[in-house]
């Protein structure tokens, strides 16, 4: 049961994801024809493969992770705190201090990830990426052979779906319903492309991939029938 969990156990998250490089000619010619070959469904006969290639961040073959935020909650007594922080750079380098963090305090049986779509997104991005750049995956991102109730992710999503699973909810949504603090409130993930190779604003990033932590713990909160974070409860580490 959800209201069972010990929130203290739960490490939220959210990665924010480009293209791996800025234009499509940049790509090696075998990488355009497979990027072509790839997205030949989605495009139909609407867009060029080159047209197409400022939407190459949703696929881990091809994009590459400019971002992950985390968020935890902590309490002392009466006092309760959520505490976010995030790691951006150099993608190899962040995926390592990632997986440290992890490693370090996210790593015993109890302990969980949760985020919004993380299941079919962000888990297993990360994990493809780790494996693209040669770091071992985390025993937190090793699912072969894992019964589903084995697994050690929480998706918000799939906690909204009830059992419906042709049902799509996006959070934006689902945090309006709740009357929760929008995280849509500069960027949505359309935009991140552009603010990441033309405006070059990685702290704009940053900002928006915290907010979304904060907005899926606060979902949880809303799930669990519980008070959502104040502000004076927030804190960027």
């Amino acid at each position: 049961m959800l209201n069972q969990l010990n929130l203290e156990h739960i490490l939220f998250l959210d990665i924010e994801t480009v293209p791996e490089h800025e234009a499509f000619d940049d790509l090696t010619p075998a990488k355009q024809k497979l990027f072509a070959d790839k997205t030949q469904y989605q495009r139909k006969e609407e867009y060029t493969a080159k047209e197409f290639y400022d939407r190459a961040g949703i696929w881990a073959e091809f994009g590459k992770i400019v971002c992950i935020s985390v968020g935890y909650f902590n309490f002392k007594g009466r006092e309760r705190a959520f505490r976010t922080t995030s790691f951006f750079g150099e993608e190899e380098d962040l995926l390592k201090r990632f997986k440290i963090l992890i490693e370090d305090y996210f790593s015993l049986p109890h302990h969980l990830m949760c985020g919004h779509n993380a299941k079919e997104f962000d888990f297993p991005y990360i994990a493809r990426r780790m494996l693209i750049h040669g770091i071992a995956l985390p025993e937190k991102l090793q699912l072969f052979g894992k019964k589903p109730w084995e697994i050690p992710h929480l998706d918000t999503l799939e906690l909204w779906k009830f059992g419906d699973y042709k049902h799509y909810t996006s959070l934006k949504l689902l945090t309006e319903l709740f009357n929760i603090p929008s995280p849509k409130d500069d960027i949505d993930g359309s935009q991140v492309r552009d603010v990441y190779y033309k405006e070059k604003d990685i702290d704009r990033i940053v900002t928006y991939c915290e907010k979304d932590v904060i907005a899926v713990a606060q979902l949880i909160l809303k799930l669990r029938q519980e008070e959502l974070l104040e502000d004076h409860e927030l804190i960027s580490i």
